[in-house]
């Protein structure tokens, strides 16, 4: 759904086309390149880079060192996994953004929506769970170690793969090359309209509540812990407080500020009929940004080294090609 570009979102029932110009609802898409269509193509060659790189390493190091002997990692591997995945369809939207046309074929369109769809979905319903096993790990590791194994935690992550695929399939139905553009059909106005409702609160809303609830329970019940002096020790009760509160800031922040702005510009999109060259630009940064999510991940994740640099319980790693599972170790230290 995130490849969706500004012309699926604008394309409707007085949709026409001449030699120079596609225009949508009155709103004008220039086919000639220039320095934004340039930089928005670099940019998105970046986040792909970057994205399947990170995503790529973090895959490796915990198959290599860790073998998912945790139920953490079991779900970092797969927000790792539909992250890179998520990645393999950038190519495809840089292209049809950058030359105003979709050249790979029907079937390729539809192949691309829906995998772009069930990585998208599987990756915000990862983090979602991970919310949940944090919690259980640090506040009451014992009450809930039934529910945290690794067994429990493939079968988990495998059902939300198979979730994801079922909110997406419409998309193979409702997702076709129209006016050379892999678009989706908006004709069918209602059905548009219900995608997008259910997509947002499924996508968006729901796992964005999640993660507020159980990370703000997780910080308020160390905070209490510590206060009441339960923590054998005050200064380390502190830093481990310190420590998950900048990373549940920083997840919540960075997760709303990837993908809120994609959802507002694809229902402000569905009211506008004389668009603004500014909206549309601003709707294919929005795009980059929901794109940018997957990067953002594996630096989250693991690459803070800062937040866990204090923490000794486990040993720096000998070599370079193991710190990424070192760091995510440190994260998952309760384990």
């Amino acid at each position: 759904m995130e490849n969706t570009t500004l012309q699926m979102m604008f394309s409707g029932n007085d949709s026409t086309l001449d030699l120079d110009t596609k225009v949508i609802h009155s709103f004008e898409i220039p086919q000639t390149i220039n320095g934004f269509s340039v930089t928005m193509a670099v940019l998105h060659l970046a986040v792909c880079i970057v994205g399947l790189a990170g995503n790529s390493v973090v895959i490796i190091a915990i198959l290599k060192l860790d073998k998912m002997s945790s139920a953490t990692t079991v779900y970092i591997f797969n927000l790792a996994l539909a992250d890179g995945l998520f990645m393999v369809g950038l190519p495809f939207v840089a292209f049809q953004n950058f030359q105003n046309q979709w050249i790979f074929g029907d079937l390729a369109c539809k192949l691309v929506m829906v995998l772009d769809g069930i990585n998208q979905f599987t990756s915000v319903f990862c983090l979602t769970v991970m919310s949940v096993d944090r919690y259980m790990a640090l506040v009451d590791p014992l009450r809930f170690a039934c529910w945290r194994t690794p067994k429990r935690a493939k079968i988990i992550s495998a059902f939300l793969w198979l979730f994801s695929l079922l909110l997406v399939l419409p998309m193979a139905v409702h997702f076709s090359v129209s006016y050379g553009l892999c678009m989706a059909d908006t004709f069918m106005a209602k059905w548009w309209m219900t995608f997008l409702v259910y997509t947002f609160v499924l996508g968006f809303v729901l796992p964005f509540v999640v993660m507020i609830i159980f990370y703000t329970a997780l910080v308020m019940t160390l905070r209490s812990a510590r206060q009441r002096g339960r923590s054998s020790s005050t200064q380390e009760s502190q830093r481990q407080e310190k420590q998950v509160t900048k990373m549940v800031v920083a997840v919540v922040v960075v997760f709303g500020m990837c993908w809120l702005p994609f959802y507002v510009f694809n229902f402000c999109s569905l009211y506008g009929t004389n668009m603004m060259l500014a909206f549309a630009r601003g709707f294919e940064i929005a795009v980059l940004l929901s794109y940018s999510w997957s990067c953002a991940n594996p630096i989250l994740y693991a690459c803070l080294s800062e937040t866990f640099r204090s923490s000794s319980s486990i040993k720096a790693p000998a070599a370079l090609s193991d710190a990424p599972l070192y760091l995510w170790k440190l994260y998952c230290v309760s384990d």
